[in-house]
């Protein structure tokens, strides 16, 4: 019983460290960004009169009307074809007989190994010789093919726990396999794709590198791209930096906070059935 107590008190503790750890930092960004433009913001403090009209200053420093919308059309464009692929594709792996399967899966394997900054070069080369350098194209199939390998390992685990009683049964009811994968297994592997679309809209939004390298026209990166307004002409404004970089992950928070059932859900499913 004592042991039993002191273990979660423990666990109080571990959480509580990490709830501090997590929220401090975005408290004190927004600490930081209510501040009176040109000042050095020091710890946390929310007395006095607070500047929310820096929120709107950033917004109009950084041109983010533009770069919001180049990046709503490049996650529009990246996010439902990784998943609607990679959902097809974990399928086949799981419960298709596929000639070679074994050397397509070490190839996806592969492509989780390689580092991101080494296909930089190449790529742009490739992107070049299509002949879609600088437009909406060029970040759209590079960000697809980069985030396929991660989407197809997910997607073919999630398949492989499905089960079997359910797909023996609508075997036996007369269902093909388009069937069964439309009606039995891509219903319960719903949290997996949702978890899935998270992830890959993470790093879709916040793609830097390919948007400054395969595009040149600034208007047509992505919005992690407005904070380098900031860093080049106002090196000294914090409170502008901070506000600018909240501005930049409001919609990733918003989507993690509506879709976090899913995403918990799909975390447990794989740690118990794993």
């Amino acid at each position: 019983m004592q042991q039993s107590r002191s273990a979660r008190y423990i666990g109080y503790g571990v959480l509580f460290l990490t709830i501090a750890f997590t929220i401090l930092p975005f408290a004190s960004m927004l600490s930081a960004a209510l501040q009176p433009r040109g000042s050095t913001p020091e710890g946390i403090s929310f007395g006095g009169k607070l500047h929310w009209e820096n929120f709107a200053a950033a917004w109009n420093v950084a041109n983010i009307t533009p770069l919001l919308r180049s990046s709503t059309i490049l996650v529009l464009g990246v996010v439902p074809a990784v998943i609607i692929f990679s959902a097809l594709a974990g399928y086949a792996f799981a419960s298709l007989r596929i000639p070679f399967a074994r050397i397509f899966y070490v190839l996806f394997l592969v492509g989780l190994t390689i580092p991101f900054e080494t296909l930089v070069t190449p790529l742009y080369y490739e992107i070049s010789s299509m002949g879609i350098l600088n437009t909406r194209l060029a970040l759209i199939l590079p960000m697809i093919g980069l985030n396929m390998p991660f989407g197809v390992m997910w997607m073919r685990t999630c398949f492989e726990q499905m089960p079997r009683d359910l797909i023996e049964a609508a075997s036996i009811d007369g269902a093909g396999h388009f069937r069964i994968f439309w009606n039995v297994q891509l219903p319960l592997a719903l949290p997996s794709l949702s978890s899935l679309g998270i992830l890959t809209f993470l790093a879709t939004w916040n793609q830097f590198l390919l948007a400054v390298v395969l595009i040149n026209d600034p208007e047509k990166r992505t919005m992690a791209g407005a904070l380098q307004a900031f860093v080049g002409q106002y090196q000294t404004d914090v409170v502008l930096l901070n506000a600018g970089a909240l501005l930049i992950m409001t919609p990733t928070l918003l989507l993690f906070i509506f879709l976090q059932r899913y995403f918990i859900r799909a975390m447990l499913a794989g740690s118990i059935k794993g």
